[in-house]
């Protein structure tokens, strides 16, 4: 049984470990977007807040709810993406403005799959570390440590980025443009860095832990911080901390497949869906360029494919606003 229990809305496959695929079925032939908006706001309080300030104990308090419903519109990409989708009717797409594109709702999904398909811990939350409205902490949509993929008794760093788009071509492309920028070694020294002075701060000491049922799962979890509170301190090498690290890259687009079908379970169904992410894949590795002098990277391509971008992302502004 996962966290959050999505794997009850999302179904997964994986036809290799570099690719997995994500999506919500059908019910008397209508796509479950209701449940899924349910399920990726299930984790609200958990991506906002992370594991700071023992939120473990009231993760599912009505006022943290409401408190992190709150935070997320303090973020100025969310409001004006609010006012885009649900005032206007509109949507972004291909537009320049990366920061823009950080209002609908990738970093939640992200962090959603993650937690429950890949049994992540959240290192630091971007929200909850904000430095000043409408400024992050750190690049990187995902910062969480998880179990290795090719060596499940290893923990390993996992550094996600994550796009919403209408072509899932277009998506993936913007990926490997955040690989170019992301994984260069004076980005990164000065990511790790940023990411050491945060989570070196701003944790409950166990003692101040209050709920002994979970006292284990929190004390595993600061044995973990720990652990690699030290892995990316300045004085390691960048060439060992990247050897450690899984880059899990996720595009939610608006899929044909799901436009074409309403029964996730027909062999029609799960024919033009593998046609469909097998060309995307290709795509990505198409334009994939690592950054030398780096040689390689552990990366995952995640695609949760959907029957419209534009129509969850509004109705998750919709719901997140009756939250607050």
């Amino acid at each position: 049984m996962s966290i959050f229990n999505s794997e009850e809305i999302i179904n997964v496959q994986s036809p290799h470990e570099k690719l997995k695929i994500y999506y919500a079925g059908f019910d008397f032939d209508e796509f479950r977007q209701d449940e899924l908006i349910e399920q990726i706001l299930d984790v609200l309080v958990d991506f906002s807040f992370g594991f700071h300030e023992g939120i473990l104990e009231d993760k599912y308090n009505r006022r943290k709810l409401k408190e992190a419903a709150r935070s997320i519109y303090k973020i100025d990409s969310f409001e004006q993406c609010r006012k885009k989708y649900v005032d206007e009717d509109s949507e972004y797409d291909d537009i320049e403005d990366k920061y823009l594109k950080r209002g609908e709702f990738g970093e939640l999904i992200l962090h959603l799959l993650l937690r429950d398909f890949h049994n992540s811990l959240p290192l630091l939350s971007k929200i909850h570390f904000k430095d000043s409205r409408g400024h992050t902490v750190h690049g990187f949509d995902a910062v969480h440590i998880a179990p290795d993929i090719s060596d499940n008794s290893k923990f390993s760093l996992w550094l996600g980025e994550s796009k919403l788009y209408k072509d899932g071509k277009s998506g993936v492309k913007e990926l490997t443009k955040d690989i170019s920028e992301h994984f260069k070694k004076n980005y990164l020294r000065d990511e790790f860095t940023l990411v050491s002075k945060k989570i070196d701060v701003g944790f409950y000491t166990l003692e101040q832990f209050k709920d002994l049922n979970k006292q284990e799962e929190y004390k595993d979890f600061l044995s973990k911080k720990d652990e690699w509170l030290k892995k990316i301190d300045e004085k390691e090498k960048l060439q060992d901390i990247l050897s450690s690290v899984t880059v899990p890259l996720l595009c939610t687009y608006t899929s044909d497949t799901f436009n074409k079908h309403t029964d996730e379970t027909t062999k029609e169904f799960l024919e033009s869906l593998k046609k469909e992410v097998t060309e995307i894949e290709e795509y990505f590795y198409k334009y994939l360029s690592i950054p030398e002098p780096i040689t390689d990277l552990n990366i995952i391509l995640l695609l949760f494919p959907l029957p419209s971008k534009k129509d969850l992302v509004k109705h998750l502004h919709k719901e997140l606003e009756k939250l607050q």
